[in-house]
């Protein structure tokens, strides 16, 4: 039997030990009028009060009806508070325990990906990475490559998994966790233009422009496998068009020689000069 967690359980009968009640379902005294002992064998009646109800034991609470009327409770909807812990050896300063959502943007091959994710591990608070091109690939059969036709079909998967990511980083934040998202967002292209990202994430997104050298781009494309890898041409025109964040008021890292790590702290440093003075855009 399971009772309430930090009620106190109800006491404990010896074997061959009946509890007896009187007629208002209060113990009864030994021998008091009106107390008639079961029978041997017989299985205990649960005494009645006077409307009839059988008393509850002490710690336990009667079940409500399967579908409460009003809003569940906060704790049934995942909303909990959770504490920051904060991992051994993270580095003090920066963005320290702020709650953030960031937008790391960039072309194929800028590595927007594998830093955002090391920034996420690195925070001295619980931060959540969120990869769009990860969640567009939830979808297995009749996946819309973009590599084969930008299309309505990929259009819609797209904004299907920009959404999805939008409602997570939402559900993330709420909870007290800190999230950043990766995508190549294109500063030309509307339906795949920051609007979306700040209409389903909310306008404290802090978005980030990380932007190396065609070159470092088009090894750090070769290394890569299946449909992550792109044809040179198509990054060398990604990346020409990623061109045109600058001047667009949006801080913007060029990696080109730095390594994980050192770019993730320049990231950390360049969003707590965001916070400081929010980019507008």
């Amino acid at each position: 039997m399971q009772h309430a967690v930090g009620a106190p359980l109800p006491p404990s009968h010896r074997p061959g030990q009946h509890a007896q009640h009187g007629p208002d379902g209060a113990p009864a005294a030994p021998g008091a009028p009106g107390t008639v002992p079961p029978p041997p064998g017989a299985a205990p009646v649960p005494a009645t009060g006077p409307s009839g109800a059988v008393p509850q034991a002490p710690g336990w609470t009667q079940p409500g009806p399967p579908h409460p009327a009003g809003p569940p409770p906060r704790d049934a909807t995942g909303q909990v508070q959770l504490p920051p812990v904060p991992p051994p050896g993270a580095p003090e300063g920066g963005t320290g325990a702020t709650m953030l959502a960031v937008l790391l943007i960039g072309p194929a091959g800028a590595g927007k990906t594998t830093v955002a994710r090391h920034w996420a591990t690195r925070r001295r608070v619980p931060t959540a990475h969120i990869s769009l091109d990860d969640v567009r690939e939830w979808v297995c059969s009749g996946f819309a490559d973009p590599q084969t036709g930008w299309n309505e079909n990929s259009e819609a998967q797209y904004r299907l998994a920009r959404r999805t990511c939008g409602f997570a980083a939402r559900n993330f934040l709420a909870n007290g966790i800190s999230c950043i998202l990766d995508d190549a967002v294109f500063p030309d292209r509307p339906v795949v233009g920051l609007g979306g990202w700040k209409r389903h994430v909310g306008p404290g997104l802090l978005p980030v422009v990380l932007l190396p050298g065609l070159e470092t781009v088009l090894e750090r494309n070769a290394e890569r496998t299946g449909n992550r890898r792109l044809a040179d041409e198509e990054v060398a025109g990604i990346h020409g068009r990623m061109a045109g964040w600058y001047g667009s008021g949006l801080p913007i890292i060029d990696n080109t020689k730095y390594d994980v790590e050192t770019t993730a702290r320049v990231l950390d440093e360049t969003l707590a000069r965001a916070i400081a003075s929010p980019p507008s855009w």
